[in-house]
């Protein structure tokens, strides 16, 4: 490049800091704004699977998350008085590949990232984009502590709920396609001794979960999802509303729901949302684009947000190393980028009829088919999905870094 060329990144999350390294490795000048204090920890576990590894080996951190890998053993089905109605391999929901893929903490992957770019990374915390003004040759940014800079592009990072999307592209719900559940996830006491195992609770449209993400810790997480109709209304994003809403629909089902509704109630890591994915003609607008759940949420039900966050960036990052122009750089990452993201998003159905049915017939063909995996001599899970693995990042494994960060 004949000279450097300075890019604006929103959100300090999984997508944002691998763009960062990807970006400063090809001799950019990096910038990332996040408008939390430090890097956020804790969270579910997130899975890395498929050709999102194959990123994070190009990387080097492959070691990093072979070390952090949960390593859970079982994910076991319950009735309402808590008897076992089949126990199977994680790999059987998730569709992942044992031996090959991680599972670890989305706290401990975003920690990660931030330990490998911090030196190199100009990382401005306590800040946000309040404003873009894209000037055709450079982006104009306002920020909410009062500061105003100039950059060649800007890309948003900053989630599901992305507020670089918001300011380029429009409202939120103009991109929102919703699955038709709602969900809450917190943290409680591991009053039941789990330990690397998923324990859940199916009534039709509703289930109850609780992941212990270590050998007997001290926490698990829980996780209540449920079939309900996607506008909540403005009363909808209050926390006691949320909490009320998620009691009501549990209110007398079985299992220990009534012990998971008072540990909602008290929870200070509370989090409630829709499922939903973000679907967009278009990730890029003038000198603005889009990386990560920002662009193209895939859902929790599908296990792959975090790793199409990876894929995405790293190439975001080579068509803008392997690219003069960033219009030239942004059609070829939309065009290389889409079909994996589509074939990943369409796999919201199998994560659907495996953790929600929503019938009770479809509840019945979930358990019985189930019960066939584990009791099946022959049955090889973790076989992997052919979405996870789909995407050729071939002709980016020999870009000659500019720097590098380790």
């Amino acid at each position: 490049m004949s000279k450097v060329r300075y890019v604006l990144i929103s959100g300090a999350g999984i997508a944002g800091s691998a763009l960062a390294y990807w970006l400063h490795r090809y001799g950019f000048g990096v910038t990332i704004v996040e408008q939390a204090d430090s890097i956020r920890e804790g969270g579910y576990p997130v899975d890395l699977r498929g050709s999102a590894m194959d990123v994070a080996e190009r990387m080097g951190i492959l070691p990093d998350l072979r070390q952090a890998h949960i390593h859970s053993t079982r994910a076991s089905f319950v009735d309402e008085e808590g008897e076992k109605v089949a126990s199977v391999a994680p790999e059987w929901i998730t569709g992942g590949v044992r031996g090959h893929d991680v599972e670890l903490p989305r706290g401990t992957l975003a920690a990660l990232l931030y330990s490998i770019t911090r030196d190199d990374i100009d990382y401005r915390f306590n800040d946000s984009v309040i404003e873009l003004i894209d000037e055709g040759d450079e982006v104009s940014v306002a920020f909410k502590s009062g500061a105003r800079k100039s950059f060649d592009l800007v890309i948003g990072a900053d989630g599901i709920h992305s507020n670089i999307r918001r300011l380029a592209f429009g409202p939120e719900d103009w991109f929102t396609r919703p699955i038709g559940f709602c969900y809450a996830g917190f943290s409680m006491r591991n009053t039941r001794g789990l330990s690397r195992e998923a324990v859940c609770y199916n009534v039709p449209g509703r289930m109850a979960a609780l992941y212990a993400a270590g050998h007997q810790p001290a926490e698990v997480f829980a996780l209540l999802a449920f079939a309900h109709p996607y506008l909540l209304g403005e009363r909808g994003r209050e926390p006691s509303f949320q909490k009320d809403l998620t009691a009501h629909v549990f209110a007398g089902a079985g299992w220990i729901l009534p012990e998971l509704i008072e540990a909602m109630r008290v929870s200070k890591d509370f989090y409630f949302d829709v499922v939903q994915q973000i679907r967009m003609p278009r990730w890029t607008r003038g000198r603005v684009g889009l990386v990560g759940d920002a662009a193209y949420a895939p859902s929790f039900l599908t296990g792959q947000g975090s790793s199409l966050s990876l894929v995405g960036a790293y190439i975001l990052a080579g068509e803008l190393a392997l690219n003069a122009s960033h219009e030239q750089a942004f059609a070829a990452y939309q065009l290389k980028l889409y079909p994996f993201v589509k074939m990943n998003q369409a796999t919201v159905e199998q994560g659907r009829s495996g953790m929600i049915p929503v019938t009770l017939e479809q509840l019945r063909e979930r358990n019985s088919a189930m019960c066939s995996e584990a009791a099946s001599t022959e049955a090889q899970p973790g076989r992997g999905r052919p979405a996870h693995a789909a995407m050729d990042l071939s002709e980016y494994e020999h870009l000659a870094p500019a720097t590098s960060l380790r």
